[in-house]
């Protein structure tokens, strides 16, 4: 827990404040996500359908925070090509999360680790490579 919050202060102290950025717009999405997944559940929907409705409201909320102010320097006009290609890159880095997610929760899972530490372990996996995969492609302009 030290070794995070040292890890975190140095980021900032380099003037990382996009990954602290990126940090919070995660939050938004992940809590628009499981919000939403709670409602649908009282609702009487199915837990898988559920769960993707809500997961792409996730995916819908966090584009817009990063398109708007995280990577906003980087961000193509809109209703142009390269806005379009940013979209679909932005889901296809998701789909990855998505994939390293389901991953590293199947294989701890299948070791014996606690589902929920292997869920844990896979959310700081995934965010950190959404991050590089958006900084350095989806919004590559605005790495620079």
């Amino acid at each position: 827990m030290m070794r995070t919050l040292r890890t975190l202060i140095a980021t900032v102290r380099r003037g990382e404040i996009r990954w602290l950025n990126y940090l919070l717009a995660s939050g938004f999405a992940l809590g628009s996500d499981a919000g939403l997944f709670l409602v649908l559940l009282d609702a009487g929907l199915p837990p898988m359908a559920a769960s993707a409705i809500g997961y792409c409201a996730g995916i819908l909320v966090h584009w817009l925070i990063s398109s708007r102010l995280v990577f906003a320097d980087g961000a193509a006009e809109r209703g142009t090509d390269e806005r379009h290609r940013q979209k679909l890159l932005f889901v296809g880095s998701a789909l990855v999360g998505l994939a390293i997610t389901t991953a590293i929760v199947g294989v701890g899972t299948a070791m014996g680790l606690d589902p929920r530490l292997a869920k844990l372990a896979a959310i700081l996996v995934s965010f950190q490579t959404t991050y590089l995969l958006r900084r350095h492609i989806v919004f590559r302009a605005a790495a620079a």
